[in-house]
């Protein structure tokens, strides 16, 4: 009861001021793009799944949300921090945060990302969030440097950029890899035996990819919200907590603002049970068409690959890493056996995601300006 009380009173301090309503319409905004990312990213989880029929669209949603939320508990308790949730946070310099930058990031990356669903693109919702919000925090600075201080903070954003391609490499590699391992351990095993157990591999290794994919991309929201908070307690209400010089501000931020982080994870796993049915058709054969074996090997090295990923406290795209390694598994057959067509076109919208969720957030920044 105490901890709902001074919730209940923390909360009627931020409502009694125009910037604490703006950081809960952030707050809102966030989740609801969370929710957006669950669904849009639906099918990295159960593409490969579905189109070998191991579970139903509906069986393999609820299983993919379950373990995007179950993600929270291994971040909380046993990687003991939210790595990727910080790197957001701080991927841009402080001095040029505003909560008016964050709001135009968001509606940019909330616009991209309907539009790449609506065309059925499995574009990057993590660099749809980081573009739009460095793009925000450019036209509220007017140019990419001010004073002598870079706006965004290269040391965490070029490792982001490097992994639009490299992680989507590292997991082509993979699963090239594991695909020859398993076909050359299996290749005097019945093949109706070998095709039901991978069916039930398949089980665990989409279970491993939607752990990996709910700690990656329900931290870049909480990042989102943490950078939110943080400015709010440092600027406005200016919180001895946050303003303390050497201050850790994004773990303090975690440790007073604790459900944000589990609605994080809630609002992904909710927008996964909403499933993506376009993407799931592009992922699942536009590709490369995909058997029970290559789909186990393709989760399991997208998931190798978001766990490594993880651990470096790098945000990558959980729909380049298994777009990568599905091209992966299709290469160990021939290299016809891919679409390179549908490949290529997959390439330009990763290319473009960043720059052009920029440029929208520069004009939803600019009108906000205006009021």
């Amino acid at each position: 009861m105490e901890v709902i009380s001074s919730g209940l009173e923390a909360l009627n301090g931020i409502l009694s001021s125009g910037q604490g309503i703006m950081l809960i319409v952030i707050i809102i905004f966030a989740l609801g793009f969370d929710y957006i990312n669950g669904f849009h990213d639906a099918a990295n989880s159960i593409a490969t799944i579905v189109t070998t029929k191991v579970l139903t669209p509906f069986q393999a949603v609820l299983w993919a949300a379950a373990f995007n939320f179950a993600a929270y508990f291994i971040s909380l308790y046993i990687i003991g921090e939210f790595k990727i949730g910080n790197t957001i946070a701080k991927s841009v310099n402080e001095h040029f945060i505003t909560l008016e930058v964050i709001f135009a990031g968001l509606v940019a990356a909330i616009l991209w990302n309907l539009a790449t669903w609506k065309l059925g693109i499995p574009s990057s919702s993590s660099h749809t969030l980081i573009g739009g919000f460095m793009g925000a925090a450019i036209a509220h600075a007017g140019g990419l440097s001010v004073g002598g201080e870079d706006v965004v903070v290269y040391a965490k954003v070029i490792p982001i950029f490097l992994f639009i391609f490299g992680a989507p490499f590292l997991g082509m590699i993979l699963a090239y890899f594991i695909t020859v391992a398993i076909m050359w351990i299996c290749r005097k095993s019945n093949p109706h035996k070998c095709e039901t157990w991978f069916k039930r591999l398949q089980l665990v290794s989409s279970a491993l990819f939607s752990l990996g994919h709910g700690g990656n991309d329900a931290q870049k929201v909480m990042g989102i919200i943490g950078a939110a908070v943080i400015f709010y307690h440092v600027n406005v209400d200016m919180d001895p907590l946050y303003v303390a010089k050497g201050a850790d501000t994004f773990k303090i931020f975690v440790e007073h603002w604790w459900w944000v982080p589990l609605a994080s994870f809630v609002f992904i796993g909710l927008g996964t049970l909403s499933g993506g049915w376009k993407i799931v058709k592009t992922m699942g054969s536009k590709i490369t068409k995909v058997t029970p074996l290559e789909g186990v090997a393709a989760e399991t090295a997208g998931a190798v690959a978001l766990y490594v990923t993880e651990h470096m406290g790098i945000p990558v795209s959980t729909t380049h890493t298994i777009t990568g390694s599905i091209i992966g598994v299709g290469i160990t057959k021939r290299i016809s056996a891919v679409r390179w067509g549908v490949t290529i076109n997959l390439l330009w919208a990763w290319v473009l995601t960043i720059p052009v969720s920029a440029v929208i957030a520069m004009l939803v920044y600019y009108l906000v300006s205006l009021f």
